[in-house]
């Protein structure tokens, strides 16, 4: 996927969670992050925004923290919200893509590597603002679904933040069913997670289901749709997978 597809579904996808959060109203639970109302989902989604956008207009070469939470609440939260959101999208598409700014995870450029990881961090949280909501979620499309297992199996649990780890090893295998070729073989030992395309030998577990259903389970925001073999393999990444 460009840099420009990333954008524009980024575009769209904080369009749509701005608006399920102020249908769901601010203080209302969010059942796919426990403990966090409609308010923490937006502060935190909109301090995103804004870090990453000081990269990419700025220009930093090293990691710089996240600016502090705003003491905003319902129209003025939801209005700061949108700001930050435009305010990205705009650099974004106005970028050079000659850029040089810090980013975390290994990409063609920085500028690509903003504009996708947004657009996951983005996409994920409009789930969230729609459990809040109710009603039945808007879609995500399977190829946008596909990378974003590729970056989270291939890039952040590749870092050695990942609490993925078991004394044993053991290996799980997450399988798209609806998607040609979305097959990932992911090692697990003491050592962080070890992810490669493909069927890569014997698996002692098994996650299978279409992209898009799998995508938010690999993010904890739903049950796997399918689980073989040893399910225990499937349950310690639930309980240890979590991005901080």
């Amino acid at each position: 996927m460009e840099t420009a597809e990333f954008t524009a579904i980024l575009d769209r996808e904080g369009r749509l969670l701005a608006a399920a959060a102020e249908e769901a109203g601010t203080g209302a639970k969010v059942p796919t992050c426990p403990g966090w109302l409609v308010t923490d989902l937006l502060l935190h989604t909109g301090v995103v925004h804004r870090w990453a956008t000081a990269f990419v207009a700025e220009g930093h070469t090293s990691y710089h923290p996240m600016g502090e939470l705003p003491d905003l609440d319902d129209a003025e939260l939801l209005a700061w919200f949108r700001e930050g959101h435009e305010r990205l999208v705009d650099t974004l598409r106005s970028a050079s893509p000659d850029l040089r700014c810090w980013h975390f995870l290994p990409a063609p450029s920085p500028l690509a590597f903003w504009a996708r990881r947004q657009a996951h961090e983005t996409a994920v949280h409009r789930i969230d603002a729609e459990s809040a909501r109710g009603g039945t979620p808007g879609e995500i499309a399977g190829g946008f679904a596909v990378d974003g297992i590729d970056e989270l199996l291939l890039g952040f649990h590749a870092r050695a933040k990942s609490r993925v780890r078991t004394e044993e090893p053991r290996v799980l295998r997450v399988r798209a069913t609806d998607i040609d070729g979305a097959l990932w073989t992911v090692r697990l030992t003491q050592e962080p997670p070890a992810a490669e395309r493909g069927d890569t030998g014997e698996a002692d577990c098994e996650v299978a289901g279409p992209a898009a259903q799998l995508y938010l389970s690999l993010w904890n925001r739903l049950p796997f749709p399918a689980v073989s073999g040893d399910a225990s393999v499937a349950e310690l990444w639930r309980e240890t997978s979590a991005i901080g």
